[in-house]
C-alpha cells in the first residue's frame, strides 16, 4: 500500500453564461487536479496549494484530504473508452494502491511517514464530478460500482511524497468498510437499524452522523 500519486488544485471558471445546456452553464470549481512533484504539506486542513470551493462538503478538518484507488482507473478507461484518464481524474488529492472501499474500514489508522491520518467517510458522487468528465449518469455509476474514493482527516501534520507506504496502524471499526458505509447512508430508511449504529460510530463525519441518528 502507497501513494502512487499526489495532486492538488486551484478554482477554474468553467463553461458559458446562460447556455441553454446545464452541463455547459457557467461554474467553478477546483475538481482539476495536477500532479505534485516532491515534497507537499499536509495539515489539519488539508494539502498546501489545494483549494476546495464547494464547502462544507468538501474540505476542512473532517475531509482534509480525498483519497482514490489506483485499481479504479483501469476499469474507468475500459468502459468509458478512452486512455486518457489517470491519477486525479476524480479529483483526489492522493491516489494510491492496494487499497480500496471494500478493503478500508471508518476509522483506519494509516501513517505515512510522519503524518498520521484517519479514515473520516465516503465520498457522496455529486454533480461536479458530473460536469468535470460531461457524463450525465456518472453519479448512478459510481454508485453502482463503489468507486467513490474516501475522506482522510489529517492526525498528525507533515510532509508527504509519492511513494510512501501507508501503513495500517490501527482498524477499531472493521465491521464498517467503506462500501457498506456508503450503501448503509443511502438505505437509512430501509435499514433503520443499520444507519443508527452508523450515526453512534465517532469516527464518522459530523454531518453524516447527524443526518442518519
Amino acid at each position: 500500500m502507497k501513494i502512487d500519486s499526489i495532486q492538488t488544485g486551484q478554482p477554474r471558471t468553467m463553461g458559458t453564461a446562460g447556455a441553454s445546456d446545464p452541463l455547459d452553464r457557467e461554474w467553478r470549481s477546483a475538481i482539476w487536479k495536477d500532479p505534485v512533484h516532491g515534497r507537499v504539506w499536509a495539515g489539519v486542513e488539508g494539502l498546501s496549494g489545494d483549494v476546495q470551493v464547494a464547502r462544507p462538503d468538501h474540505g476542512g478538518a473532517e475531509r482534509a484530504l480525498l483519497l482514490y484507488p489506483s485499481a479504479h482507473y483501469p476499469a474507468w478507461r475500459r468502459e468509458w473508452g478512452t486512455k486518457d484518464l489517470g491519477a486525479g481524474a476524480f479529483g483526489e488529492n492522493l491516489t494510491v494502491s492496494d487499497l480500496t472501499e471494500a478493503t478500508v474500514c471508518l476509522g483506519d489508522l494509516f501513517q505515512l511517514g510522519e503524518v498520521k491520518i484517519e479514515v473520516s467517510g465516503p465520498r457522496s458522487p455529486c454533480h461536479t464530478l458530473v460536469r468535470r468528465h460531461r457524463r450525465p449518469d456518472l453519479i448512478e455509476q459510481v454508485v453502482a460500482t463503489d468507486r467513490s474514493g474516501w475522506y482522510v482527516r489529517v492526525l498528525t501534520e507533515g510532509w508527504l511524497e509519492a511513494g510512501l507506504e501507508l501503513l495500517l496502524v490501527d482498524r477499531p471499526y472493521p465491521q464498517w468498510p467503506i462500501d457498506r458505509v456508503a450503501r448503509v447512508k443511502r438505505e437509512k430508511v430501509q435499514d433503520v437499524e443499520s444507519a443508527r449504529r452508523l450515526a453512534e460510530c465517532p469516527a464518522l463525519v459530523a454531518d453524516w452522523r447527524a443526518k442518519l441518528g
